[in-house]
């Protein structure tokens, strides 16, 4: 007779049992697993979703054999995104019941949520589409529509159709970019959920149903509206609100431009690469980058009377290094002298620097800068001196003099570069009217398709990962691994100051993904199943399997000049 049992480890309870096949995880859980605990706070979750040998799975999931299990919740990053997956299956069928004749678009990141956009048919005489500006009054009504199917516990459920089915029903949708994505891809099947009888697609797992969502918000942003989600501080409330005017200002100009050149989501860039026209889409972001430098250079030269001191700052792989130096060119072309000095000169020495919370040399402080020093020279070098410029030995941990003088005469403009450039502390004994600031990142605001955005932060690792591989050996896995720790510094030491800015420089480059598919995705396959960092691998290469890959000799077409050379090699500046 056959034994129908089969054997799982529970990583949760550090137990393995001995179960019987066709049983789900979402039964396993509320028999071995209930609740998870946060290591760090001891606060107890539901649990949302689990790892299955590392792979993030529904909880409808059905092991057939022996499998590691973990159960997960929200807070973990792998839960929280199946929360927030699940909100946005939830909003989109609260739109879909108000306003049958418009379309729901969740078009990209915001400090507090995810912006979204309800939207008229057809589109603007410039190519943008046409936003449909929602009440405060409406935004209650959509609000009052989600709490409704939140309250009825509806199930999210999984299921299998062709892609030509599936293609059929987006159109009908008025989801034009889903539909161009599943003919890009050219697969004969696909994955859909379904909600209340409403179809969707959402690139990673749901939960069991609506009842899970108890947390949320709606709150009005520029032409939208910004759907918060639970703070990652404390679960039981939303994100604090936080307006960023000009970093949304940012994201809306460079959504509005591939409007314009109809570009807006993987699906519409997979067709252009197959059609043959990835040589166009790097030339044209490649000029539309060289026009927004001579931009900030006009303004440097602009305030050139008042302002000598250019500080650059922006997240890791957000291209800084690059920037300063392409912005430093523009200048020349001006008629002004830039001198680039790297704030990293500045750090304290080794036994001076300060520890983390594990007893770690923290140098993503502020403090980890001499910031006495770092001033007396900018204030020396304003008032006409003369002053030698460090070198940090970062083997030894001492600052070092070489003998490179430098003087600030008529026409010359000192460009310095650095995580903290933007915090007023960093020059806190220095006049602020004296200093223009600069802030730098990749914010793409391209999407997978309709309610599906592209994460700003996946596009910086995987241009991280491929850099330090090239330069500097470092594992695909340790770039993973570290990930969270340089995220942490960002959120501590950049992004609350980078409205400070008097200019923002978007970094992204509409052609870079499927650029860093080239390059990034034999680095990630690397990964092995029991790597601490194949969930998160497994995720970055479901999400490249969306983009079609550059050829060699498209890569090539991208010019020695370009940010993206910092990246992956070939940089002449």
């Amino acid at each position: 007779m056959q034994d129908n049992k089969i054997t799982i480890f529970c990583k949760n309870d550090g137990q393995r049992h001995k179960i019987d096949m066709g049983r789900d995880l979402y039964d396993l859980s509320k028999e071995f697993c209930n609740t998870v605990k946060d290591e760090k706070t001891g606060e107890v979750f539901p649990v949302l979703a689990a790892l299955v040998d590392n792979q993030l799975k529904e909880l409808s999931y059905k092991p057939t054999e022996y499998r590691q299990v973990e159960f997960v919740g929200i807070n973990n990053p792998d839960g929280r995104r199946t929360y927030v997956r699940s909100l946005c299956f939830v909003l989109q069928n609260a739109v879909r019941k108000i306003y049958p004749d418009k379309v729901l678009v969740i078009d990209h990141s915001l400090p507090s949520g995810l912006y979204c956009e309800i939207q008229e048919l057809g589109r603007q005489e410039d190519g943008r589409p046409k936003p449909y500006f929602a009440t405060d009054a409406e935004l209650e009504q959509i609000k009052e529509e989600m709490k409704s199917i939140i309250s009825r516990d509806l199930p999210f459920t999984k299921s299998k159709m062709t892609s030509e089915e599936a293609e059929a029903i987006f159109l009908k949708n008025n989801q034009p970019e889903k539909a161009e994505l599943r003919k890009s891809l050219g697969t004969f099947s696909c994955s859909v959920y379904f909600l209340d009888g409403n179809m969707d697609t959402f690139h990673g797992p749901l939960l069991p149903s609506t009842g899970y969502l108890k947390v949320f918000d709606i709150v009005g942003v520029g032409n939208g509206f910004c759907l918060q989600q639970p703070s990652v501080n404390d679960f039981s409330k939303v994100m604090p609100m936080r307006r960023q005017s000009k970093i949304a200002a940012t994201l809306k100009e460079y959504s509005d431009w591939c409007s314009i050149i109809n570009i807006e989501s993987i699906g519409t860039l997979n067709k252009a690469i197959l059609d043959g026209k990835a040589v166009d889409l790097i030339n044209l972001a490649e000029s539309l980058h060289e026009r927004n430098y001579a931009k900030i250079a006009d303004m440097i030269y602009e305030d050139r009377g008042s302002k000598r001191i250019v500080m650059i700052a922006g997240p890791s792989s957000s291209g800084k290094t690059s920037s300063s130096l392409r912005i430093a060119l523009q200048c020349k072309v001006l008629g002004l002298r830039p001198k680039v000095i790297e704030l990293d000169n500045y750090f304290v020495d080794r036994d001076r620097t300060p520890k983390d919370e594990d007893g770690n040399y923290d140098f993503e402080s502020l403090y980890a800068m001499d910031l006495d020093f770092l001033n007396q020279q900018i204030n020396d070098l304003l008032d006409g001196k003369e002053v030698e410029i460090p070198k940090y030995d970062f083997k030894t941990g001492h600052r070092i003099f070489e003998g490179n003088k430098l003087r600030l005469n008529d026409k010359d403009i000192l460009i310095m570069e650095g995580i903290h450039a933007l915090d007023p502390e960093m020059t806190h004994s220095v006049d602020n009217s004296k200093i223009f600031r600069v802030f730098a990142s990749a914010l793409t605001s391209l999407n997978i398709d309709e309610n599906n955005n592209l994460s700003t932060s996946d596009n910086r690792i995987l241009r991280r990962m491929v850099r330090d591989n090239r330069t500097r050996g470092i594992t695909p896995e340790e770039t993973i691994l570290r990930w969270d720790s340089v995220r942490r510094g960002e959120s501590k030491h950049i992004f609350p100051f980078q409205e400070n800015a008097d200019v923002l420089f978007n970094s992204a480059l509409i052609y870079e993904l499927p650029m860093l598919k080239y390059y990034a995705e034999p680095l990630l396959m690397r990964i092995a199943p029991n790597s601490p960092a194949y969930t998160e691998s497994t995720r970055l290469l479901k999400f490249l399997d969306y983009i079609v890959a550059l050829q060699p000799s498209e890569i090539a077409a991208i010019p020695p000049t370009s940010i993206i050379r910092e990246f992956i090699g070939g940089q002449m500046l």
